[in-house]
Order: structure tokens, then sequence, then C-alpha cells
């Protein structure tokens, strides 16, 4: 896959708000079979998103296309599952290491997930600028 690929799902302009506009978007049959759904979020029937700044006129209950580079994708993957599963792998092995026992050290390796997904929690507002949707009219 390229760069600048793409990822697209239809939906509907549910709110408008003075610097956002929610859009509520509808689950293709495709997602299903897409490897990537449960990273997205989209597994459900339906998902509202807020677009911030989005480009345009937009009204309530158009239909809309809700466009995001792939590579968000792999990032949203990484900081949510790769990153812990090393946190908690090289944690678990510092305790077994520093003569810790395995339970212990297993305890002490699920705390260390904590402060990592504070730290995620509290950079919320930079993470969510990194991951920019846009709208294109149907």
């Amino acid at each position: 896959m390229g760069k600048n690929s793409l990822i697209e799902h239809k939906g509907v302009v549910t709110e408008i708000s003075d610097n956002s506009v929610y859009v509520e978007l509808t689950v293709m049959s495709a997602c299903a079979s897409c490897h990537a759904k449960s990273i997205c979020g989209l597994d459900s029937t339906h998902k509202t998103i807020e677009i911030s700044n989005p480009q345009g006129v937009w009204q309530i209950g158009e239909n809309v296309n809700v466009i995001m580079r792939e590579s968000l994708g792999t990032k949203a993957l990484v900081l949510g599952y790769i990153l812990p599963f090393f946190v908690l792998i090289i944690s678990l092995m510092i305790f077994i290491l520093s003569g810790l026992n395995e339970g212990l050290s297993g305890i002490l390796s699920l705390g260390m997930l904590f402060p990592y997904y504070l730290a995620l929690y509290l950079g919320k507002n930079k993470i969510k600028r990194d991951f920019k949707f846009n709208l294109e009219k149907i």
C-alpha cells in the first residue's frame, strides 16, 4: 500500500457546532472481513465521530465520506497495542531478573500499564491533533 492510501467511510452529519461537525458512520458490509476493523472501532453498526475544523459548509442530514490516511490506523495500532505489549514484556523481564518472584513480577508489570495509558490519556489532545479526519460531500 502506498504511503498516501486512504480509508473512507460513508456517514451522515448529525450535529454541527462552532468548530466541529459530528458524523454518524455507517458500517459497510466490507468491514466484517476487514482485518483492521477493531483498530478503527467501526465493528459496531453505528459510530459517531467528531471532525474538528472541517473545510466547507455542512448541513445536518447531509451524506458525506469521512476520509483518513491509512497510516493513522497503523499509528493507532502501535500506540494502543504494540507499545503497551513491549512495556509489559520488558518490565516483566526486568522484575524477574531483579530477583522478584514471578507472581509479583506479573502484577507489577500489569501495573506498569497504568502509567502508560495515563500518559496516553493526558496526551490525548496532542494525539487528537495528529488524527485528522476530512469530510467530502457525496
